[in-house]
């Protein structure tokens, strides 16, 4: 019982350390107005990765810790770690429950299911990301940063950009990691499937 105690914390700190550096040194940042920046980056792709391998509170709190961090190391992006938390930990939640509860992704099932299946639950987590993430950018921007509402409504549709680049490329990343991965972690009995 311990030692899956100390697996499941080394597995979701692993996957909060690749959410930081896929999103720390793995990024194209854009200076927007207003002296901040948006960025395409992958970082939201081990976020959904983690929560197909682990479930979706672990792989939410695993982006959510690991892009949280990486906002507060950040002095651009500094103010936006409490907006990162609840985020990627909705991420995490969407694309786990879709995953997990409604497929059933670890039951047996062919290849084509699990991939169909890997690929729409990313695209619901990271679809949530795309409609919410600058929506709540707008509200958190001018009423908690008290930025000016035009100023707030540009950086929220630059966000939706980019925010909407980032969820194509980590949707197409998952599909074929996870659909490589999943399987030799689960052989190699590196991966408790008890999400």
């Amino acid at each position: 019982m311990k030692n899956s105690k100390v697996l499941k914390l080394a597995q979701t700190a692993l996957f909060a350390a690749l959410c930081y550096a896929s999103f720390t040194f793995i990024q194209i940042k854009i200076p927007v107005p207003g002296g901040g920046a948006t960025s395409l980056h992958i970082g939201n792709a081990f976020c959904v990765l983690a929560a197909l391998l682990l479930g979706g509170w672990r792989g939410g709190l695993a982006g959510a810790i690991g892009m949280s961090i990486a906002d507060l190391l950040d002095p651009v992006y500094i103010l936006s770690a409490p907006k990162t938390f609840v985020m990627k930990l909705c991420i995490g939640l969407i694309a786990g429950f879709t995953a997990h509860k409604y497929a059933k992704i670890n039951d047996n099932h062919d290849r084509s299911y699990v991939f169909k299946w890997v690929l729409i639950s990313s695209a619901c987590g990271l679809g949530f990301n795309v409609i919410f993430d600058p929506i709540l950018g707008y509200f958190y921007k001018q009423y908690i940063l008290g930025q000016p509402q035009e100023l707030a409504a540009v950086l929220a549709k630059l966000s939706a950009i980019t925010t909407f680049v980032n969820a194509v490329v980590s949707v197409v990343l998952v599909s074929v990691i996870y659909n490589v991965l999943a399987p030799a972690l689960k052989r190699a009995g590196f991966l408790r499937m008890d999400a």
